[in-house]
């Protein structure tokens, strides 16, 4: 490893790490492949009103105690866990579910979008994240962006051009400080071609990268960062969006 000007550049290829989720981690017994990480809480609860589920795991940080559902969704077993926000747990959980035995991965969550023509509840499915976060450059060298998966792509896409479900295709914006979007940073960020905001995806995409797993994301528009003043849109009262969106991804992931 050489030394940058900047340590967030100075990647390390070494897999060694002194701590490793198998450390702290057992596999599970036919854990199901397939999982979704979900950042709605009550759209999870509505579902598993609904679906017969167990307890086979817990994801636990400081703080934190996420239970990871075996659900029987539609007579096949599926993975469900609330997400964590922020890259880094994100990145966390992951590592512990992959360690676990998850191999496939979908998550579902709402973003900021840089278009005000986005309205609330629309998708997105992101196909690159702009990196500017910091847990990727750990998994994945530099760069400034990262491609998704594209066989999840393709798999979300069709999910959607099904059920006839509008959607965007394009990139995102990956941050760590939502009190930092700044004007210049936005107008760039659009120059680019992101046309949401969010605080997980290039993480997701660069440790699932770095495990050899499958990932891939259904964004859903919250507030809007694409006019002049920022538009709050009170979306977090919506959760008849977030149930949907999690039914779409649990039907989409069945799929992977």
């Amino acid at each position: 490893m050489l030394q940058k000007e900047f340590p967030i550049l100075e990647f390390d290829e070494d897999r060694n790490a002194f701590i490793k989720p198998s450390n702290i981690i057992q596999p599970i017994d036919a854990v199901p492949e397939r999982c979704v990480l979900c950042f709605f809480s009550e759209a999870i609860e509505k579902i598993l009103a609904e679906y017969p589920h167990k307890i086979i795991s817990n994801f636990l940080s400081e703080g934190i105690n996420f239970p990871l559902y075996e659900l029987d969704y539609k007579g096949e077993k599926i993975a469900l866990i609330q997400s964590a926000v922020g890259a880094p747990i994100a990145a966390g959980q992951v590592e512990e579910l992959t360690a676990m035995g998850c191999k496939k991965f979908i998550a579902c969550g709402m973003c900021g979008v840089l278009q005000k023509e986005l309205t609330i509840g629309h998708l997105i499915i992101p196909i690159a994240a702009v990196r500017d976060e910091g847990t990727s450059y750990h998994y994945i060298k530099p760069s400034r962006e990262i491609t998704a998966n594209e066989r999840i792509v393709r798999i979300i896409e069709n999910t959607l051009l099904e059920k006839k479900i509008p959607y965007v295709k394009a990139k995102t914006w990956t941050t760590d400080a939502f009190y930092r979007e700044t004007p210049q940073k936005i107008a760039q960020r659009k120059n680019e071609g992101c046309v949401s905001v969010e605080m997980e995806t290039s993480a997701y995409i660069a440790v699932s990268q770095y495990n050899n797993v499958e990932f891939g994301q259904i964004l859903c528009s919250g507030d809007s960062l694409g006019g002049d003043e920022w538009d709050k849109r009170n979306y977090n009262n919506r959760t008849d969006i977030r149930e949907f969106v999690l039914r779409l991804t649990l039907d989409t992931g069945l799929k992977m």
